[in-house]
């Protein structure tokens, strides 16, 4: 006997009986010009058209008719939005909505967009969008010629993503980490287009799972969003820096982190015991290797309840953060979203009795099975659960600890999905939505709500927290590091393209686990990553359960010795890091840097995988093969210094250079002034005794200057003017002579050091050099002297030190002919 349901029609199997129609946006019906942006009716759709900056269009295309959307999501910081008034032009066939900056077409018949910049020219064109009844939209976007596409965020494949396709859906991925893996922990639904007219980036703020394919069509490329409103912005700019600089006036910037972050964190999955934990420390100490956090994985608590310690394995945890505290090392443990359920366990008692939890629509709790078991998930959407969250952290804060890790907050959860239910309702401020709708944006809330309890709990102490998941704007609240990567060679070199688009799409704090997390480590693989992770703006060594240890020490003195002193390097070149640091929290502009973003014009460098720039000045080529002891670099325009041998390379060319074991090819930009700290065991700033600059810029051919950044490290008094902006130049003369000058641009914080040392390397002859009006000494002396200027006969280099108590100073000099 059959029933209604042999005749039900998905049971239909024609061919096409189930494909989805779609209806394109077609005649614009109506105009609407409201009090800071448009509203244009079409059939069916209601396009919102608004200036939310001078350079940013942003677009909404929305099923209702009724009432314009001009809300965002978490991603935009709240405080960028600024509408903007623009010029109107309408004629029979089209709508032309101008500012100072950009000219916008919509075309009425069949709606079509184009973007103009200010000479005319075609930045971006949307070529047609199509809406579909189960909600996907799809829209078309023309390419250009001579084009390249970056950004994307967390994505594996080489740096120019053009030919590619990725998903945008936060997933937990041990495994592969593999070119074709076209979703992993980090959704950012942004890319950046450059072509022969230009530049521009599009951010597509929508939650839910997207698409960007560039590989179907070599005429357009096509972002497909799953549900919900399209929600694009067109970001501009004259250049790639200020498309990056735009669009983190959009989703914000990094703040500050605190200077110990930027030291070298050291973790495994498990540290197991408080005695493990002190001995690995007293190890780093004892042979004299930096380190500066400990990071503790999830068998520091109670059954993995968090907001707990196993008081067996960790009897006296406050006493343990405060005996390492001492010593200079920050201890962070790690956080995940499962709250076991367990009626004796407090966390979920509270999340239970104050509705914290993430619920069916019918009312019932969802749960997933995670380290804990059976657990609830927070429902960050909702403020006053967040609110709760972050209180929660005084847990940690109470015994000393200022760095949270958050990790499983994709959210991962051990079931056939992998993540929470789609049905899922979050409760969203008053306007619930669906888990499919927000999935991407649960692991920054988290991140947020952990961020910001944590910045209350510490008052006057910014936090650190990592995070694995994240979304547009995550930068503003957590460093992100790339997940569960291999000990491979193959994910090393991985990690540099996915690093460099990760900088390019906000995220400009982020790093790779050195060494690799799975498998087992080899003794040149963690040399070559530790020698790469140490330029990197993140630096940790992470390996997992049952794998080879991987300290510095766990091969040998040799390994040791240089692990060490590639740790070292990392020290010493502090200032100029947290100086790139507080210029990523001012402009968005990202700590490392593919060389397109500093040489756009040279073609040899638009999809280069394997270099990257520290800042402007720094050239890095790791390696990335084993038994590989020379290496091909490109040099781009200008001339360039072997940071090891000091020899001085013409740019625009590519040069086969030495790479022996303990040596990672480092070139220095002609005329880079370099701020450089004495390398210590952790980093303080309140400690430091000397600050060197290390000039690569003589004899000169052009003035050179560098603006050192300085503060406490520590607290916010940054952000009452708390901070110093120091400048040094040098200026040519003539052929022989130079002037050096400094001075402070800015002066609120008073700095610990008692002297300057300016250190003049590459000169033909040193010997030669000379400092008016200054007293040479030998250079055993000069340490002992308050100024002076000697000759370091070791390194064939001039210093030249002059007392820290000099605000400003000019000091003339000259060199004999070589």
């Amino acid at each position: 006997m059959q029933t209604s349901e042999s005749i039900h029609p998905d049971k239909n199997t024609e061919k096409g009986s189930k494909t989805q129609h779609g209806r394109q946006v077609g005649t614009v019906r109506q105009v609407l010009q409201r009090s800071g942006y448009l509203e244009l009716l079409c059939d069916g759709v209601a396009i919102v058209l608004q200036f939310v900056h001078p350079q940013i269009l942003r677009m909404r295309v929305t099923g209702s008719l009724v009432v314009a959307n001009t809300s965002s999501t978490a991603a935009v910081a709240l405080t960028s939005v600024v509408p903007v008034e623009a010029t109107l032009f309408e004629d029979e066939g089209y709508l032309q909505w101008a500012t100072d900056f950009l000219l916008v077409k919509i075309y009425k018949e069949r709606f079509k967009l184009e973007v103009y910049d200010v000479e005319g020219k075609l930045i971006y064109s949307l070529e047609s969008i199509v809406s579909f009844a189960n909600g996907q939209t799809i829209a078309q976007v023309s390419k250009f010629s001579l084009e390249h596409f970056y950004g994307l965020g967390e994505k594996t494949g080489f740096l120019d993503k053009n030919g590619e396709k990725y998903n945008m859906w936060n997933s937990d991925v041990y495994a592969p980490h593999v070119p074709e893996i076209k979703a992993l922990y980090v959704s950012i639904p942004y890319v950046l287009h450059t072509h022969q007219n230009g530049v521009y980036a599009l951010f597509i703020d929508n939650p839910s799972e997207s698409v960007f394919d560039l590989q179907s069509s070599s005429d357009t490329y096509q972002i497909q969003t799953a549900v919900g409103d399209f929600d694009a912005y067109c970001i501009t700019g004259k250049t790639m820096k200020d498309v990056i600089s735009n669009y983190t006036v959009l989703t914000g910037k990094i703040p500050l982190p605190p200077a110990w972050s930027l030291g070298y964190h050291q973790s495994r999955y498990s540290y197991m015991n408080q005695e493990e934990v002190v001995d690995l420390a007293k190890t780093f100490r004892e042979k004299g290797i930096p380190c500066d956090a400990i990071h503790l994985d999830i068998h520091y608590m109670n059954e993995y309840r968090v907001f707990t310690f196993d008081n067996g394995r960790f009897p006296n945890p406050q006493g343990m953060v405060r005996t390492l505290g001492e010593q200079g090392f920050h201890i962070v443990p790690i956080v995940d979203p499962g709250v076991k359920r367990d009626p004796r366990y407090e966390i979920y008692r509270e999340g239970i009795a104050e509705d914290h939890f993430c619920k069916y629509i019918e009312g019932n709790i969802f749960y997933g099975h995670v380290w804990p078991g059976e657990s609830a998930f927070p429902d960050f959407s909702d403020d006053l659960t967040s609110a709760w969250w972050g209180e929660k952290h005084k847990f940690y804060t109470d015994i000393g600890i200022q760095g949270i890790w958050n990790d499983m907050n994709e959210p991962a959860v051990f079931n056939t999905t992998k993540t929470m239910d789609l049905e899922v309702i979050h409760r969203n401020q008053g306007q619930p939505k669906t888990h499919f709708e927000m999935h991407n944006l649960y692991g920054m809330l988290m991140t947020r709500a952990t961020y910001e309890g944590m910045k209350t709990l510490l008052k006057d102490q910014r936090p650190f927290i990592l995070t694995r998941a994240g979304y547009a704007g995550v930068q503003r609240y957590a460093a992100v590091w790339t997940g569960d990567n291999r000990s491979f060679w193959e994910h090393m070199e991985m990690s540099v393209p996915m690093l460099l688009n990760m900088g390019m799409s906000g995220l400009a704090f982020a790093g790779a686990d050195v060494g690799g997390f799975a498998h087992d480590v080899t003794a040149e693989l963690l040399v070559r990553w530790t020698q790469l992770g140490a330029l990197l703006p993140f630096f940790r060594n992470h390996s997992a359960l049952d794998t080879a240890r991987q300290e510095p020490w766990q091969f040998g003195d040799k390994v040791e010795s240089l692990c060490k002193s590639a740790i070292q390097l990392r020290y010493q070149w502090l200032p100029y890091l947290y100086t790139l640091f507080f210029e990523a929290s001012q402009t968005g502009i990202p700590i490392i840097r593919p060389l397109v973003l500093e040489y756009p014009e040279d073609p040899n460098v638009t999809n280069l995988s394997d270099q990257f720039l520290l800042g402007k000045d720094i050239l890095v080529a790791p390696i990335f093969r084993p038994s590989m002891y020379k290496r091909l670099v490109y040099l781009p325009k200008g001339r360039w210094v072997n940071y090891w041998s000091m020899e001085e390379c013409e740019g625009e060319a590519y040069r086969v250079v030495d790479a022996p074991l303990e040596i990672m090819p480092i070139f220095i930009r002609k005329g880079a002034i370099l701020p450089e700290h004495p390398v210590a065991q952790s980093v303080s700033f309140q400690n430091v005794e000397t600050l060197s600059f290390a000039i690569y810029g003589v004899p000169l051919d052009q003035p050179y200057r560098y603006t050192l950044y300085e503060d406490d490290g520590v607290s916010y008094n940054h952000l009452q003017g708390g901070s110093n902006l120091f400048e040094v130049s040098l200026e040519p003369v003539s052929v022989n002579q130079a002037r050096l000058s400094y001075r402070y641009l800015q002066y609120g914080y008073q700095v610990s050091y008692s002297s300057r040392v300016f250190k003049f390397k590459t000169l033909k002859t040193p010997e030669r050099f000379v400092v008016r009006g200054m007293k040479r000494v030998e250079f055993a002396e000069l340490a002992h002297s308050e100024q002076g200027y000697a000759l370091n006969s070791s390194k064939n280099e001039v210093w030249v030190k002059l007392s820290a108590d000099l605000s400003a100073a000019v000091l003339e000099l000259e060199w004999g002919e070589g």
